[in-house]
């Protein structure tokens, strides 16, 4: 089987790897947190300074023309994707905040919304639950109390130093289609996740726990996700996949970050990650997407949740992304994708993890908490109220799902069995350990 022809993503990786089936209408709650963020491996090279750049350039110390063009592209590019802000904050983590017009988001510049503005928030499906206690999502940037002012949207600046980290400028904040599941050969991604396919979903929900799992190199991450699919693999596959990720290759460090991506060719030349390219409208003022979450679950200790929502908006067709309780950050409009222009034919919940290590050992990069499933609540991480939006606009909860673990003895899988969880279940693990050679 060639999983680069293969209709479906889950076909492709039931073919990879071990899986099982779970049935989470017998199961009380699976936790499922979507984490197909398929990321590069090889994606970005050594960082190095643009001071170092420049020097090497004026003393041409390398062929002629090369140095000096990359940079001359990157601050073109840089130009592009960071609008002149109306304010800027500094974060404590060292992240520069732009406060931009709302009609003035990179998305604006896509040649099919040029001259468009953010609309406003659509109706909720049907069975949302709006009487959910109030939990504040924190941000590093907004510690010092500074905000954003209506009409504006916080948007993290893009600086040389994360596009030198790059292969190029075309691929800077993309995943590169030749370490997507297209290739049976690349072994590098690794997956504990739930999906459910075969039926047309317009939308899904998932309460993920939030930890900050160790990453052992830089062109490794660990990542928690929803992510909803259509299309074929390896040819015209659509996506959007939201959740949170530790990617030092894109940021420069080690922080968990909340994150958003899309495709409409599977990964080849459309697409990104957050706002890094015109796509993706955000239409609130308060959280920076790709910006460091400040709260995280302790072992043993407080648990941190995030719920996040994607679903269509029947009237305009738009995704629609809301981070509970009630905040709308925004939407992919329809006119971006081809196969999501309709509906999703897939949805996955779960982790994912990048190993870079050299067949014959594995990575010490931990998913989840870096803890397996069978240590349970408050030790181990888990996806929780699991739910899909169907053709009437109703929320329901995930039904006769199937799981997909690559490597049990370095990550697995396990639902729940908390009767006020819903369909949920725990997964991770530590990478490297006794069990994982």
């Amino acid at each position: 089987m060639d999983c680069g022809t293969s209709s479906s993503f889950c076909s492709c990786c039931r073919w990879r790897s071990s899986s099982f089936k779970i049935s989470l209408s017998r199961s009380p709650i699976i936790p499922i947190f979507v984490l197909f963020l398929l990321v590069p491996s090889p994606f970005f090279c050594q960082a190095r300074s643009l001071e170092t750049a420049t020097f090497r350039a004026t003393n041409q110390t390398f062929q002629p023309g090369d140095e000096l063009q990359k940079l001359k592209m990157i601050r073109a590019h840089l130009k592009d994707i960071n609008k002149p802000p109306l304010k800027t904050i500094e974060s404590p983590d060292g992240d520069i905040i732009d406060c931009i017009l709302s009609h003035q988001q990179p998305a604006f510049d896509h040649p099919l919304l040029k001259g468009q503005k953010p609309l406003d928030p659509p109706k909720m499906p049907k069975g949302y639950n709006s009487t959910t206690v109030a939990v504040e999502i924190l941000q590093l940037w907004r510690m010092s109390g500074e905000v954003c002012p209506e009409g504006t949207v916080p948007i993290r600046r893009t600086s040389e130093a994360d596009m030198l980290r790059a292969s190029s400028v075309q691929t800077f904040g993309k995943k590169m289609r030749s370490h997507v599941l297209t290739d049976i050969s690349n072994n590098a991604h690794e997956y504990s996740i739930v999906f459910v396919d075969g039926d047309q979903y317009y939308g899904a929900q998932a309460t993920i726990n939030v930890w900050q799992p160790y990453v052992a190199a830089q062109s490794e991450m660990s990542l928690a996700q929803l992510w909803l699919a259509a299309g074929t693999i390896g040819v015209d596959l659509n996506t959007i996949e939201v959740g949170w990720q530790v990617l030092p290759e894109l940021y420069g460090d080690n922080s968990t970050r909340l994150f958003i991506y899309w495709t409409n060719d599977n990964y080849n030349e459309t697409g990104c990650y957050n706002l890094m390219c015109p796509g993706f409208v955000q239409t609130n003022n308060g959280i920076a997407i790709g910006s460091p979450l400040e709260s995280m679950s302790s072992y043993g200790g407080a648990q941190i949740d995030i719920t996040l929502l994607v679903w269509k908006e029947r009237d305009t067709g738009n995704w629609w992304l809301l981070l509970e309780p009630n905040i709308f950050l925004g939407y992919w409009p329809s006119v971006l994708f081809t196969h999501l222009e309709d509906h999703a034919s897939e949805v996955h919940f779960g982790g994912e993890v990048v190993n870079s290590v050299p067949m014959g050992s594995h990575t010490s990069t931990q998913m989840g908490s870096g803890h397996f499933a069978e240590e349970g609540y408050s030790k181990a991480a888990y996806f929780q109220q699991l739910q899909v939006v169907n053709g009437s606009n109703e929320l329901l909860s995930l039904q006769n799902a199937e799981a997909v673990v690559s490597y049990p003895n370095c990550y697995d899988l396990e639902p729940g069995n908390d009767p006020n969880w819903g369909s949920s279940f725990f997964y991770g693990g530590p990478g490297r350990s006794g069990t994982c050679a």
